[in-house]
């Protein structure tokens, strides 16, 4: 069934240089951009232009760790701005881009990251996004008071009582609850004004918070994981989930479970919006696309490569030559990431590949996780997955940052539009009105209208 009344939901997906490791040797990136405002501001500049919801700054709060000699040829990881710094200074610079980033459950504490979004929701005119995580790197914990990372289960309990007092602190003040009576001298009504007095197993935090009910009622919720714990909390609290594009059949079936479980929590599906990660290459021709994907595979050096690989199995592979064999007892039992992308891992090596091929075979395969090829090509992709409810849009993973961003606008956008399956324009001023989202009621307004 066409969703012609419906358009593609579209955000950039933000690593500094691209989402190549060696995005930063092209010379379509920035190379001074890690630490360079006017960068990351064109790369929110080219996404406005476009019509596109949001962008999206993924983090960790902790450098990453590993092999000394693949770090030193992998920037992103290792140099980076703080995001909700950057997102402050991004909502004074754009009009309509919605502004994701990435906080952690784990590392934060419910008031002031609370405390920090409404902000930046303000700042914006109702534009922000906060992208829930409980971090998943035990490099994280050691930064923050702990031997490396929590339990999943303890990180999920904390993270979901953390999410319940977030929200009970954005209900602070009723919509109405400012008066601003200069006659009176009254600024606000004490009875739109509520204490929150949470006391729950993992946080004692009394409240209210000291400031404005947001522009948007509360900020986005984002979230990204496909754990059954994960699930849950999605279907219960998640307008945006982010997932992986390897499979279009394992995606239908998320987007069916997922959204089949919000009404047990008296929410429509179409209050959740199920986006794919997706790296997209496009060319004006198909060998055009394919020597975008074949420079960055030459550029990237098999050590940053031996990186990425152990980051994707959770294996150490340090020391072992790569004209050598992949040594069999550390391949894990179980995918930590894409089944289907591991799969075709484990058959590769055991037909006695290196590790060097295998380096090259997942760096291409995690280059081109998507679609390479001509506008209408990226556009056909785009538009099954939408059509048959595997996605209601994209995070385009950009290889290379702005250069692949300008080629998508340039190519891609102009078919999306003649197909009718994106904007040509914004439908609103605040996020939640360009994704077709609701303004969550606020509890002691709807308890007091009840």
């Amino acid at each position: 069934m066409a969703r012609r009344s419906d358009k593609l939901k579209l955000g950039t997906f933000v690593y500094t240089f691209g989402y190549n490791p060696a995005g930063w040797l092209h010379p379509g990136s920035d190379v001074n951009g890690a630490n360079d405002f006017s960068h990351l501001h064109k790369v929110a500049a080219l996404s406005e232009a476009a019509a596109f919801d949001f962008m999206f700054l993924a983090d960790s709060p902790a450098a990453a760790v590993g092999d000394p000699d693949g770090l030193a040829r992998m920037p992103t990881k290792m140099n980076r701005f703080e995001p909700l710094t950057l997102l402050s200074a991004l909502a004074v610079m754009t009009k309509h881009l919605g502004l994701v980033a990435t906080a952690s459950t784990s590392y934060y504490e419910p008031y002031n990251l609370a405390r920090i979004f409404a902000s930046i929701d303000h700042l914006s005119g109702g534009r922000a996004c906060w992208n829930v995580v409980t971090s998943d790197h035990d490099e994280t914990g050691y930064n923050f008071n702990r031997r490396g990372l929590d339990p999943h289960a303890l990180r999920y309990e904390r993270g979901r009582e953390f999410v319940d007092v977030v929200f009970g602190l954005w209900d602070s003040f009723e919509a109405d609850a400012l008066l601003l009576d200069r006659a009176s001298g009254i600024y606000y009504d004490q009875a739109r004004h509520h204490t929150l007095n949470h006391a729950g197993k993992h946080f004692q935090v009394r409240g209210p918070l000291n400031i404005a009910r947001s522009p948007q009622g509360r900020p986005v919720i984002a979230q990204a994981g496909g754990s059954e714990a994960g699930i849950a909390l999605a279907a219960e609290t998640a307008e945006i989930v982010f997932s992986l594009a390897s499979n279009i059949e394992r995606s239908r079936n998320f987007y069916a479970t997922l959204k089949s479980r919000m009404a047990s929590f008296d929410r429509a599906p179409d209050d959740l919006k199920v986006m794919p990660g997706v790296v997209v290459n496009v060319g004006r021709t198909e060998a055009d696309a394919r020597a975008k994907v074949q420079f960055l595979l030459d550029k990237l050096h098999p050590d940053a490569g031996r990186v990425m690989l152990q980051e994707f199995l959770e294996a150490d592979l340090r020391g072992v030559p790569l004209d050598a064999p992949f040594p069999m007892d550390r391949l894990p039992q179980e995918a930590k990431g894409s089944r289907a992308l591991f799969d075709e891992l484990v058959a590769f090596v055991k037909q006695g590949h290196t590790v060097g091929e295998l380096i090259r075979l997942f760096a291409e395969k995690h280059t081109g996780n998507g679609i390479t090829g001509t506008p209408a090509q990226v556009a056909d992709f785009m538009e099954e997955w939408f059509e048959s409810r595997a996605a209601d849009g994209f995070i385009l993973m950009f290889p290379t940052l702005p250069s692949a961003l300008e080629d998508f606008v340039e190519l891609v956008v102009p078919e999306l539009r003649r197909r009718g399956l994106f904007r040509e324009a914004y439908e609103g001023s605040t996020l939640r009105q360009n994704l077709g989202l609701p303004v969550p009621p606020n509890r002691y307004t709807k308890a007091r209208l009840a």
